[in-house]
């Protein structure tokens, strides 16, 4: 794989593991590892190293170019200025910081100075105390696109990738957003980043349904036969390969996994609950639709390990790889004739 720009890496919640998990993605990195920097707080960073007793050194860049030089020696960061964070003790004060990194990253790749986006988690209900007005990180990035994108969050796996049609809102609410031209919206989506991000000429989409066995032709819930299978039709109008409703308890059973490119699930957890079981460890969030790429650990923010050293990278690391390989997929089919 050619790399030819680095990953710009955000902090994410200065009370969280974040911080952790970029010392230890620079400090393990292996021969090959793709170049990132972070932005971030080099006093921050200094202290926490030291706290966890990590030898780490660090460099200071003035812009993401100065990564290619060094990256090989020293963690680069781009330096947001000294941030005061307790680990494990998350604080509105910090917000603006948090949300300052996300828009420098992203406008770093808008300008061409970096590949793609790797945000480390934030904590939201810490964002919403100090007034963010959007559900998560991924109606945030799209806000932040130009023009304003439809944002879909999918995770992914080895074998195994998830779109969930509602993300962030309760259940409740979430039964109450469900409706075919949603479902049509994510899968359309969905199958144009196969095809563009992910390589894949021919993108398989499995449906799954919403109440157990599917509904049972009505007998269990008439979702699938009010919105779900006509959402599929419609897909498949548009040439999409897509295929179902298929009942959530067999949809991701290893035999069924085989069949499809990504599973499109009607709410949150019915998604993230099997790759998490999965792939805790190295599962990836992507955000689908945007005009760059992005990425992110599939994981929160984990305030209850927070500064002790025991927080584990391979998720974030995961998550800088997948960035790299999308970043390099997309710009190979936009080259195509």
């Amino acid at each position: 794989m050619t790399i030819s720009l680095p990953v710009a890496l955000t902090m994410g919640e200065p009370a969280g593991i974040g911080g952790e998990l970029t010392l230890k993605a620079w400090a393990n990195q292996r021969p090959g590892s793709v170049p990132f920097f972070t932005i971030d707080s080099i006093d921050r960073l200094q202290r926490l190293a030291a706290k966890i007793k990590l030898a780490v050194k660090i460099c200071k860049i003035d812009h993401p170019r100065d990564t290619a030089w060094s990256f090989p020696d020293a963690l680069p960061v781009y330096d947001m200025g000294p941030i005061t964070a307790t680990p494990g003790e998350p604080t509105t004060a910090t917000a603006k910081r948090v949300l300052d990194a996300i828009k420098v990253a992203v406008s770093f790749v808008a300008d061409g100075d970096a590949t793609a986006v790797v945000t480390n988690p934030v904590q939201k209900s810490t964002l919403y105390n100090a007034g963010f007005k959007f559900p998560g990180h991924t109606e945030y990035l799209a806000s932040l696109a130009k023009p304003a994108s439809t944002p879909v969050m999918m995770l992914c796996c080895e074998g195994l990738r998830v779109v969930p049609v509602s993300i962030h809102m309760s259940l409740s609410n979430a039964l109450a957003a469900l409706s075919r031209d949603l479902i049509v919206e994510k899968g359309r989506v969905a199958a144009a980043a196969l095809r563009t991000d992910f390589n894949i000429a021919h993108p398989r989409i499995a449906v799954a349904g919403l109440n157990p066995h599917a509904g049972e032709d009505g007998a269990m819930g008439d979702e699938e036969q009010t919105f779900i299978v006509p959402a599929i039709k419609r897909l498949r109008s548009y040439g999409i390969e897509a295929v179902g409703p298929y009942p959530p308890d067999t949809l991701f059973t290893v035999p069924m996994r085989k069949t499809y490119d990504v599973a499109l699930c009607m709410y949150h957890d019915q998604a993230l609950i099997p790759i998490k079981t999965l792939a805790f460890d190295t599962g990836v969030n992507t955000t689908l639709g945007l005009p760059f790429i992005r990425t992110s650990p599939d994981h929160g923010t984990a305030l209850d390990i927070a500064g002790k050293g025991i927080a584990i990278e391979s998720s974030l690391v995961a998550a800088i790889q997948l960035a790299a390989t999308l970043a390099n997929n997309r710009r190979g089919y936009l080259r195509k004739p």
